[in-house]
């Protein structure tokens, strides 16, 4: 699988929000190469941490096995949509 999102400047509250309603497997992809399921508490908190700079995601490729969840981070990615995640 191709990576179909690059996130940049992501506000990570906001994004795990979205990330919770998302229904399939969404995986973070590293620079160097790793993938992380981002479905796991867990591989959020590893993966999430070495990306955060100031409380904001500086870059990430991301992969979605759900065509609705990579148009919920598209979404959001593009134009700051949150849909039906709930926020704080």
């Amino acid at each position: 699988m191709t990576p179909i999102l690059s996130l940049h400047n992501i506000d990570v509250t906001k994004f795990l929000a979205v990330l919770d309603t998302c229904e399939g497997n969404v995986y973070l992809v590293t620079n160097d190469g790793d993938r992380l399921n981002l479905r796991s508490k867990l591989s959020q908190l590893v993966g999430l941490t070495t990306l955060i700079e100031g409380g904001i995601i500086a870059e990430a490729s991301i992969i979605c096995e759900n065509k609705n969840d990579e148009s919920k981070l598209f979404r959001f990615n593009f134009y700051g949509d949150t849909g039906e995640a709930k926020v704080g």
